[in-house]
């Protein structure tokens, strides 16, 4: 299993407001251990871009805070899995407790 997981974060926490993020933590992962991680720099927060725009990372799946229904329909349609109501914990935290399922998720949409 070859994943690549998006979170939004902000000092290397996740941000809770998906979209007004200033980075992305990109992490591989192969056969649910980290591979190699990476920091990008979020474009300028405008409606439906950041789903494209991950999906061009070739992102797989985004663990996220709060995200507008908007957003999760984009991802959608560019084949990316969403988890929201994820805790404001460190990006390798979450990554790690999601692939060993220990990580709940609090359904957490935005209407903004």
């Amino acid at each position: 299993m070859k994943k690549k997981i998006a979170i939004p974060v902000k000092d290397g926490i996740l941000d809770g407001h998906f979209g007004h993020c200033s980075h992305f933590a990109l992490l591989d992962v192969m056969d649910k251990a980290i591979v190699t991680e990476e920091l990008v720099a979020a474009p300028p927060h405008e409606p439906g871009l950041l789903p494209p725009f991950l999906a061009d990372l070739g992102v797989t799946d985004v663990i996220a805070g709060g995200m507008g229904s908007r957003a999760i329909q984009i991802f959608n349609q560019h084949n990316v899995n969403v988890f929201v109501g994820a805790p404001q914990l460190d990006a390798k935290e979450l990554v790690k407790g999601f692939l060993d399922e220990s990580l709940s998720f609090t359904a957490n949409y935005c209407d903004h």
